[in-house]
């Protein structure tokens, strides 16, 4: 078993107060517990998004595109400081300054493993240079790409499957990206 399925998350109500916690494997187990998490998307100065191709190891929706990283503060931890340290994780980035832009709820489940995603999700946007060392993690990303903003919109309504079922309200819950990069303090 993965270690990080015993991390505890925060269960929260749908205003997003804390509730208690969970393991993140109980957490996700249907019907679901509905949680604190995290989206993060990183922008460059030409509008484009970082995409991860989630690792074929990953308990939900392996080997789907989605957002930069994704994951789940500790009860009570500061979000900026769980998303700083899964943005190393994941793809081997240095801190990056990151702005709260939106918060949505949602509830997918994965016909592959029968796991379920309910997740309070704070979005997080980060503007970086498109020339960023990225180093993932095999255990975390299969591959990364870069993608237009309009690009993404497109294929999420012409390809939805190929994509984490997150990523849609994540992409919805983005400013425009000049408001983007300006909130992230532009590069």
């Amino acid at each position: 078993m993965d270690p990080r399925s015993l991390h505890l998350v925060e269960l929260v109500d749908e205003a997003g107060r804390a509730l208690g916690s969970s393991t993140v494997e109980d957490a996700h187990q249907a019907p679901g517990q509905l949680h604190r998490a995290f989206s993060v998307v990183l922008v460059d100065p030409g509008g484009r998004l970082l995409l991860q191709q989630r690792a074929q190891v990953k308990s939900r929706f392996p080997l789907r595109w989605a957002n930069a990283c994704c994951g789940h503060p500790a009860p009570g931890e500061d979000l900026i400081t769980a998303a700083t340290k899964r943005l190393g994780e994941e793809l081997g980035l240095d801190p990056v300054a990151l702005t709260e832009v939106g918060v949505y709820r949602y509830f997918a489940e994965d016909p592959a493993t029968g796991r379920v995603e309910y997740e309070y999700d704070h979005v997080l946007l980060g503007a970086v240079d498109a020339d960023v060392p990225v180093r993932p993690d095999p255990q975390e990303v299969a591959a990364v790409r870069w993608v237009p903003l309009d690009e993404v919109r497109t294929e999420l309504r012409e390809q939805p499957r190929a994509y984490a079922p997150w990523l849609g309200g994540v992409v919805e819950a983005l400013p425009s990206i000049q408001d983007a990069a300006e909130r992230s303090g532009g590069r």
